[in-house]
């Protein structure tokens, strides 16, 4: 190692003189020696960047496919209808009863109305009949607009066994004054059963 040395020194003495080269050496150590005491104040902070040119591709014409629109169809709306809100039917009043006519020719009210063939007011005749006679019989307390549902529970309260009976005569008037029947002798015969019947359940005998 000591040859490789002396071999490179003496051939660098003989290009360049011992005296220079020492003062080449010496101004190589000084500025190494102020670039090591003022570091890092002589690098810059921002280095300068490369900018380099970007590559664009090239742009392609654009091919447009024509549009197909189809026919909108058009189906028919079907509207629903308003339903009619339902109406309960107004409860049956019961004929006011009143104080028996006299009798022409031995024929109370409703007989004489049922021989002249007036056979729906002579069943409504023959319901106050009925109604007179609970009345009477302390079955049920008078009252101004009594319906036949509140007649019949109200006389069923103190008497069970005259409930139908009192159903019975009920559905009779009601068709023929609120529905509107029309009123024949059969309609007649039997509300006359019933007013017998209920004559017999609250006294044990019949009308006269």
């Amino acid at each position: 190692m000591s040859r490789w040395w002396t071999e490179t020194v003496a051939a660098l003495g003989d290009v360049v003189p011992l005296p220079l080269a020492a003062l080449i050496l010496l101004a190589v150590a000084l500025l190494v020696a102020l670039g090591w005491y003022f570091f890092p104040a002589w690098i810059p902070r921002r280095l300068p960047r490369l900018s380099l040119p970007r590559w664009r591709r090239p742009r392609l014409p654009r091919f447009r496919l024509p549009r197909f629109r189809l026919p909108r169809l058009r189906l028919p709306r079907f509207r629903r209808r308003a339903r009619r809100p339902r109406t309960d039917p107004p409860p049956v009043r019961l004929p006011a009863p009143r104080l028996p006519e006299p009798a022409a020719a031995g024929l109370g009210t409703a007989d004489r109305l049922a021989a002249e063939g007036r056979y729906a007011e002579a069943v409504r005749e023959r319901l106050r009949e009925m109604v007179r006679l609970l009345v009477v019989r302390h079955v049920v307390e008078p009252r101004p607009g009594l319906t036949v549902v509140e007649l019949t529970e109200a006389a069923a309260r103190t008497r069970p066994q005259v409930r139908p009976t009192l159903h019975a005569a009920g559905a009779i008037f009601s068709d023929l004054w609120y529905a509107q029947r029309p009123a024949t002798a059969e309609h007649d015969r039997r509300m006359r059963e019933l007013a017998t019947d209920l004559s017999r359940e609250l006294t044990g005998e019949e009308p006269r």
